[in-house]
């Protein structure tokens, strides 16, 4: 009977100790998320950034291994205002908010879309992109409506907008494609190769990826974008709840970029002047 009872108390007392370490990992993963980190990254000189570097023209690779984009350049024009360096960490984009929540990057920065469900997990800077999701043919595939896609096969990048758009509204178009199921991929380049051999007929993509790929192709007329009915999008930079300071500091730089007509700039430079995709600042 002894036995019995020290065998239960031992079990009682891991059961404690598995408990009380369950709830340390949940504190210091709410002490992450509410920690005002603006004064480390200053003493540091420098604030990590996650992207996923085949963004293009977010953020991406050039031949020679250099990192460019739309989004490169505005936070490094964001951050020069204040003395620190913007360093950019390629992540898997699947795990970004966790990445965030650990503490591995400090900032979600690459064409990444407000959306109610990401707001309850982290914050947003003022928006600074409009964006919207389109679908991508090619012509010779006479697609010229959404429902043109019946019985045919549409790809996605896992994670994306566009693919949680395609759940959310799925009598826009998920309904007509193959299996009522798209293809994933892990980056719109992937997806695009794919769309030009013909192993996929569309592509639910960024209009603002759409739009400088498309230009930069060989044979841009072969391309058909079609907008369909969903609505516009914001693109906005992620941060931990806690980084108060942080939304401050950067909501307060895109109002000078936008003032002094650095912001403009940067959008010319990567979308031309008839494009202006600019939303900041918000009214």
């Amino acid at each position: 009977m002894k036995k019995k009872i020290i065998a239960v108390i031992t079990l009682l007392a891991c059961f404690a100790m598995v408990l009380s370490a369950c709830g340390d990992k949940k504190s210091v993963a709410q002490e992450a998320n509410t920690t005002d980190t603006w004064s480390t990254i200053q003493k540091r000189g420098r604030v990590i950034i996650g992207l996923d570097d085949t963004f293009v023209p977010m953020g991406f690779r050039q031949k020679d291994g250099k990192l460019v984009g739309f989004d490169i350049d505005l936070a490094k024009a964001v951050f020069k205002q204040y003395g620190i360096d913007a360093d950019f960490q390629p992540i898997d984009w699947n795990m970004k908010e966790t990445e965030l929540r650990n503490r591995t990057i400090d900032l979600i920065w690459n064409g990444y879309t407000i959306t109610p469900e990401r707001e309850k997990q982290l914050a947003f800077s003022e928006p600074y992109l409009a964006n919207r999701q389109v679908l991508v043919t090619k012509k010779a595939d006479n697609i010229t409506s959404f429902k043109d896609m019946k019985g045919k096969t549409l790809g996605v990048q896992t994670s994306s907008s566009g693919a949680s758009l395609l759940d959310e509204h799925p009598k826009m178009l998920k309904q007509y494609i193959k299996n009522q199921s798209p293809v994933l991929y892990d980056s719109f380049n992937n997806a695009l190769m794919d769309l030009d051999a013909k192993r996929i007929q569309g592509l639910l993509i960024d209009s603002v990826y759409a739009n400088y790929y498309i230009q930069h192709e060989k044979d841009p007329a072969s391309y058909r974008v079609m907008q369909g009915n969903f609505t516009g999008e914001d693109f906005a930079v992620g941060m931990r709840k806690g980084d108060k300071t942080m939304k401050h500091k950067i909501d307060a730089a895109f109002q000078k970029l936008a003032d002094d007509g650095e912001l403009q700039r940067i959008n010319n430079k990567w979308f031309g002047t008839d494009k202006n995709t600019l939303v900041h600042p918000r009214k």
